[in-house]
């Protein structure tokens, strides 16, 4: 029974550390998305250089896209002609980072921590894209029909049609339905394996892996490379494995090769870039975490910083804190419910 009261006592400190932030988030994304059309960003990557590759990283940072959502912008930027650089550098700074993960990701550890994160993602994503269009940018057949696949609900954010001016109710509509039905999932997820990591690891956890760093970036690349997590659902695992004693190097590593890779992503980069493209693609996002993971980790122990003091749960909560908790719990349940009522609904009319 305490466990349970522990349990619960961790998720709700996941949840008003995260909430306000979070659904600030989504209201940025969605201003965001209808101000900045699709149309804009192919334009500006569709072009086999080195500025595109700037480019697609920047454009990439602040975009609130999962990495399920962001191929099928990936495979219309291939199709208007850019380069693998310019596609591989979008691939991988937009899931890592979006607008509601970096509000997220403030409100959990602090301005220092989530500017390295933004700053380390752009170069992993720069220094990828260069290789690409230095040692794989042999094009490959971009005339398909269906490029890529994308592991998106059919209602989700990467098919939404723009309209041709600006309209609040189509941003609110975007950001608090159509991309909170995209991530409540894996929030929900990540909220509760984080409080269950918070509770469950044994007290010795730190002392079991103090002596053993590179166990501890092995486990949490084997953990994040296949499965499919999103930027902001995955702050509070990670916030869980540092309160239970993992470095901030390993729990950096989780968060961002979890949100840039998963087995959907990769077969897709395989298909539509080629193997050459898929080695760098991996080999850049692994061997980048775990380089800025150690120079995270280098950073606490030079300065002296205790590694659960960055992590910043609730101690005296605000009314907006618990509103926004509130409001966070309300909407994953709301479209827990939309999902079992239309699961349910026939399908004697479909298309088959």
């Amino acid at each position: 029974m305490e466990m349970i009261f522990l349990f619960f006592d961790a998720t709700m400190d996941l949840s008003l550390a995260m909430a306000p932030y979070i659904l600030f988030g989504l209201l940025f994304a969605g201003l965001l998305h209808e101000l900045v059309p699709q149309a804009l960003i192919t334009r500006h990557l569709g072009s086999d250089s080195l500025g595109s590759v700037v480019k697609a990283t920047f454009f990439g940072i602040p975009l609130p896209v999962c990495s399920c959502g962001v191929v099928p912008l990936a495979a219309s930027i291939k199709k208007s002609g850019a380069s693998n650089g310019a596609v591989l550098s979008f691939l991988i700074s937009t899931p890592i980072t979006g607008v509601d993960s970096i509000l997220a990701t403030f409100g959990m550890f602090g301005w220092v921590f989530t500017l390295y994160r933004v700053v380390t993602s752009m170069i992993i994503a720069l220094v990828a894209g260069v290789f690409s269009n230095l040692f794989a940018s042999t094009p490959m057949q971009t005339t398909q029909e269906k490029p890529a696949t994308s592991c998106c609900s059919s209602s989700s954010s990467c098919t939404s049609t723009k309209p041709a001016s600006f309209s609040l109710k189509s941003a609110l509509t975007y950001g608090f339905i159509t991309l909170f039905k995209d991530i409540y999932k894996p929030l929900f997820l990540g909220l509760l394996i984080g409080a269950l990591i918070t509770v469950s690891l044994p007290t010795n956890f730190h002392e079991l892996f103090s002596n053993h760093m590179w166990l501890s970036y092995l486990i949490s690349l084997l953990i994040a490379v296949p499965m499919y997590v999103c930027a902001t659902a995955s702050l509070p695992i990670a916030a869980g494995l540092i309160l239970a004693g993992v470095s901030p190097g390993a729990a950096f590593v989780f968060l961002t090769a979890g949100p840039a890779t998963n087995t959907v992503t990769i077969g897709v980069v395989k298909k539509m870039l080629g193997s050459h493209v898929l080695v760098i693609y991996l080999g850049s996002i692994i061997l980048g975490s775990i380089f800025f993971g150690l120079g995270l980790d280098w950073l606490f122990s030079a300065y002296e910083i205790v590694p659960s003091q960055i992590v910043h749960t609730h101690e005296q909560s605000t009314l907006l804190d618990v509103m926004s908790a509130l409001a966070m719990w309300l909407g994953m349940g709301y479209f827990y419910v939309q999902g079992r009522l239309t699961k349910k609904k026939p399908t004697c009319c479909s298309n088959s």
